[in-house]
């Protein structure tokens, strides 16, 4: 036998459940985040990295009671480094794991497989890989982010600066694949307009490290800055091979990006006295806050500090749990627009912002040589210079397609 008062009390509750279904089941049900990436092929290290920070974004988020009350998941996916197999990932993801947003994509040319299904299915990416057709048109989309740096900007600031500092006569070596190629336009570039000479260029398949052919006519052009836009794994087999030939002696080696995991793949000698851009270095800890507060989360996790593209991971889960918080939905119209409109944040170093018209995010860099002595474990670099974020940096609005 039941009172009266129980009676009622279950039939109000079934009422309200069969009233409005939808609402109690996505309070008990996660957000999840889609993330595409190489574990698996020549960038598997960098996309170790990007994977490590958007797992601690995960906890951090748990931690603090998910987005909107709800726990946030994220489901990771080898792209195999391939563009059919990021398609098909990032399909699946949506139509079999019903993903809400996605964020990830390393490689240039796969992460234009991975946008083309996001906008298909009008879910935002939130791409964290350099490339510079990702926000511009046709391939970006109304919900299409770019949160990490691009060729264009990273050129202009490490060339210009390089020019200045270290030498005047260049030969670029590149990966022959989006990303390479649009480091040797715009190093070129910037190189001649900062009173510079490009000797010479060199193009190699990306995945085919081998440069024993082409060193010898580097080294008989004599150039006082060797660029290597050599990506990846490639970056180990490129860095032994110059220094058996002796052009580590010769000539200053500048890469458009240094990690910490290929120094440390490589050895200190032989990133001593080069130099590289970066988005992120951990020993920022000692000057940013909020990188002092990122790098401990990392190291605890990890028990290492993070190198570069973590934050990158990081951030790109940051953004989207900060887009539905501001939204109160989880409708990516509704999300990206509440980005659009509160574009500032701040989730592991200094200001960033989105610009509007290409949902470029905007960042400082830093400009960074390699020591001739490990401080610690994992100290591999001296910061010597910083590069303010600054949308001149980028191709305009109009350069880009955008009316």
């Amino acid at each position: 036998m039941i009172d009266r008062r129980t009676f009622l009390t279950g039939t109000i509750g079934a009422a309200a459940v069969m009233a409005c279904p939808a609402v109690l089941r996505a309070q008990g049900s996660p957000i999840r985040i889609g993330f595409p990436l190489p574990l698996t092929g020549p960038f598997d290290w960098i996309a170790a990295d990007q994977q490590k920070g958007a797992q601690l974004a995960m906890d951090v988020l748990n931690a603090k009671g998910g987005a909107l009350g709800r726990k946030v998941e994220v489901l990771f996916r080898d792209d195999e480094l391939k563009p059919a197999v990021g398609a098909q990932r990032t399909k699946e993801l949506i139509e079999n794991q019903n993903v809400e947003f996605i964020v990830g994509g390393l490689a240039a040319h796969v992460q234009m497989a991975i946008n083309e299904q996001a906008k298909k299915a009008n879910k935002i990416f939130i791409s964290i890989s350099q490339s510079d057709e990702i926000s511009a048109k046709p391939d970006s989309g109304p919900l299409t982010f770019h949160e990490a740096l691009n060729p264009t900007i990273t050129g202009r600031s490490v060339g210009a600066w390089a020019v200045k500092n270290v030498g005047k006569k260049w030969w670029i070596v590149y990966a022959d694949y989006a990303w390479g190629k649009q480091n040797n336009a715009v190093f070129t570039d910037v190189v001649q307009k900062n009173g510079g000479t490009v000797l010479g260029s060199t193009p190699y398949p990306l995945g085919k490290p081998e440069f024993s052919t082409h060193l010898p006519k580097i080294q008989a052009a004599r150039p006082e800055v060797l660029l290597a836009a050599v990506p990846g794994n490639d970056a180990v087999a490129f860095m032994k091979q110059a220094i058996s030939f002796g052009l580590k002696q010769q000539t200053k080696i500048v890469w458009p990006l240094h990690f910490v995991d290929l120094a440390k793949t490589v050895g200190i000698d032989a990133f001593a006295d080069t130099y590289g851009g970066t988005s992120f270095y951990w020993e920022l800890q000692d000057s940013v806050p909020e990188a002092k507060h990122y790098v401990e989360a990392f190291t605890k996790k990890f028990n290492r500090p993070p190198d570069s593209y973590s934050g990158y991971g990081y951030s790109g889960i940051m953004e989207v749990a900060r887009g539905i918080e501001l939204a109160k939905s989880t409708n990516s119209d509704a999300v990206a627009t509440a980005l659009l409109n509160n574009p500032s944040y701040a989730h592991y170093k200094t200001k960033q912002w989105w610009r509007k018209c290409d949902r470029k995010a905007f960042q400082d860099l830093w400009i960074v040589k390699g020591r001739q002595q490990l401080k610690g474990e994992w100290g591999y670099f001296d910061v010597v210079s910083k590069v303010a974020a600054d949308e001149a940096l980028d191709r305009t609005c109009g350069e880009k397609g955008y009316a």
